[in-house]
């Protein structure tokens, strides 16, 4: 769970940046986005397929 302490002096903004910062940092938004929908175990091996074939595309161009 990512936490921040907001100081006294500190602007709503810059707590609302750290707050960001560190959830990205975490990795939370693309986890958020991978169990958004469920996905069966065929659409998950179509996926990674499909992610071996553009990979071994771009190796190829360069």
């Amino acid at each position: 769970m990512t936490q921040i302490v907001v100081d006294d002096n500190e602007h709503i903004e810059s707590a609302l940046r750290r707050f960001k910062r560190e959830v990205s940092k975490a990795g939370i938004f693309q986890d958020m986005r991978k169990h958004r929908h469920f996905e069966t175990p065929i659409e998950k091996s179509k996926r990674k397929k499909l992610a071996l074939h553009k990979q071994s595309k771009r190796r190829f161009r360069t």
